[in-house]
């Protein structure tokens, strides 16, 4: 396996000579620039963002994803101190979202270093993946070793497919997360859950505030207030509607339209947990708790 660099600067073709050319007037090692530097992380932050080793942080593409779920937390994770972004899919070739976006992998599955953190997203391609044995595979693997396995929206029924959930408490798109119980997961009402080393974000949007959480457990509050603060992130949604205050007819409308996925996506996931009873994924999947994660939070 060749050593993957990730996005890093030195790569013309996906950042575009002006970009590289300040990147190297400044001395940075990743794309794009940073917020933060490593003389602003607290010594008390965990060991991976102070080290000489780079953050890994791997972030999974594929066909029919929902992209804000990953390019959210993207936007926030590639400006930490030491971050070396990695877009994992299969194949290095083009990859159409949910609603037509083309983006680009940038690292193979058998390329991937050991990673830090791990992110899913979800999307309606959620569900072929669910029934594709490399790429659950794949994330049982990367997830056994990864000191954070993460997810936003439905990406926690990829982590759940591979049995990474099983016992743990997990957000999910309100739509879906009912189906977390197939896989012995725990849904849990709220935007961002952190149990132990597994951290969930709910549906596409939240995947933002999911960001800056991770962000903080890797470098620490100052350097996640420190982005927040430059990202501009005050979000003042033109309307207060929400899965709890939403009138009855309109959320029956919507999952009334919604069933036919739904329907779809509960039969792939109990296709996948078939499987997992069967001894799919045999790995040892017992990550080490990080040491500034408290054994059981909701956040």
């Amino acid at each position: 396996m060749k050593p993957s660099r990730g996005l890093v600067s030195d790569d013309p073709s996906r950042l575009g000579w002006a970009a590289l050319r300040l990147a190297e007037k400044e001395g940075r090692t990743s794309f794009p620039p940073h917020l933060v530097h490593a003389q602003d992380v607290p010594s008390a932050a965990m060991g991976a963002s102070l080290s000489k080793e780079p953050l890994e942080i791997g972030l999974l593409f594929f066909p029919g994803m929902t992209q804000l779920d990953v390019t959210g937390p993207f936007e926030v994770l590639a400006r930490l101190p030491g971050a070396r972004i990695h877009l994992l899919w299969k194949r290095i070739e083009p990859i159409t979202s949910d609603v037509g976006l083309t983006l680009l992998p940038t690292t193979t599955f058998a390329d991937c270093p050991k990673l830090d953190v791990l992110c899913v997203g979800g999307g309606p391609g959620q569900m072929a993946l669910m029934d594709d044995l490399e790429v659950l595979g794949f994330v049982a693997r990367a997830g056994a070793s990864a000191r954070y396995v993460t997810s936003v929206c439905a990406g926690c029924l990829i982590l759940a497919g591979a049995g990474l959930l099983n016992g743990y408490r997990s957000a999910c798109h309100w739509l879906s997360r009912d189906q977390l119980t197939v896989f012995g997961a725990i849904p849990v009402e709220e935007r961002i859950v952190v149990d132990r080393n597994r951290i969930s974000g709910g549906g596409v949007t939240a995947g933002i505030d999911f960001g800056f959480k991770v962000a903080a457990e890797l470098c620490g509050d100052e350097v996640a207030k420190r982005l927040q603060l430059m990202l501009e992130y005050d979000p003042q949604p033109p309307f207060d509607i929400t899965e709890r205050n939403a009138p009855a007819e309109m959320l029956a409308d919507i999952r009334t339209a919604a069933r036919p996925m739904l329907e779809e996506r509960l039969r792939s996931s109990q296709k996948a947990f078939a499987r997992l009873q069967d001894g799919a994924f045999p790995f040892d999947q017992t990550a080490p708790d990080p040491a500034s994660t408290d054994q059981e939070t909701v956040r």
